[in-house]
């Protein structure tokens, strides 16, 4: 079996993998405990792991998994089946290369717009090349909603919610249309400008907040779940093969 490891800004996910690419299971936590591993690893019996991490997770958790398999991380220097074009891909996050190479495999040989609805928003771009040329990042949802509301004296903390509304009859709802609303029109704008160049776009939408923006979305597109694990498997996979 392969592991997969997705260490992000809020969540951490496990994912299961035959090597044939037939995911097992993925589950989500918080935070990845060493004993959650060795649950793990009492229950499957794992050849190859990998490791991306974007945020903060226990140390040990490498050397657990290095006994007993073999472990991946990866990082710009990790042989992919995509080509970075990045000017800087030292800098640019694991998260957004596994996230690249799932959506290449998702569509491979087109044009694709990936973009990551986390804590950030994050755009990537894949040509018919399999080239990664880069894309953008911006603040996600609830790094919205805190902004206002911390860089304000009267405006509420407001909790994330699907709206079906442009105008907001009440603060609430105008600060959900804003945000939402905004960020819908802003997915929009970059698909848009990206389809101008090139032909035959394809938007994927990924990412835990893809549920509450994707109805507000006037642009054709794809909602795939679990894309960096996919990512990572893949990844995986390849340098495993090679």
């Amino acid at each position: 079996m392969y592991l997969t490891i997705d260490i992000g800004n809020t969540l951490q996910k496990i994912g299961v993998f035959e090597p044939t690419g037939r995911l097992v299971e993925i589950r989500k936590y918080r935070r990845i405990t060493p004993c959650r591993l060795r649950q793990l690893f009492n229950q499957y019996t794992i050849t190859n792991a990998i490791l991306c991490a974007v945020g903060k997770y226990d140390p040990t958790l490498e050397k657990l998994i290095q006994e007993q398999c073999s472990l991946l991380i990866l990082s710009a220097d990790t042989p992919l089946p995509i080509t970075l074009r990045y000017d800087t891909p030292q800098t640019l996050g694991p998260d957004r290369i596994a996230n690249a190479v799932g959506a290449s495999k998702r569509f491979p040989h087109q044009n694709i717009l990936s973009v990551q609805l986390g804590s950030c928003i994050v755009c990537d771009f894949v040509n018919d090349k399999n080239e990664y040329l880069g894309g953008s990042i911006a603040p996600g949802i609830k790094m919205r909603l805190k902004a206002l509301q911390h860089y304000t004296r009267k405006l509420p903390l407001v909790k994330q919610k699907s709206i079906d509304y442009v105008i907001g009859k009440s603060t609430e709802q105008s600060i959900l249309s804003g945000v939402i609303n905004g960020i819908a029109y802003e997915i929009e704008g970059f698909a848009n400008h990206y389809a101008q160049k090139y032909p035959d776009l394809k938007v994927v939408l990924t990412g835990g907040d893809a549920e509450d923006l994707q109805k507000s979305i006037n642009f054709p597109i794809f909602a795939t779940q679990n894309l960096v694990t996919l990512g990572l498997y893949e990844i995986l996979h390849f340098y495993v093969e090679k």
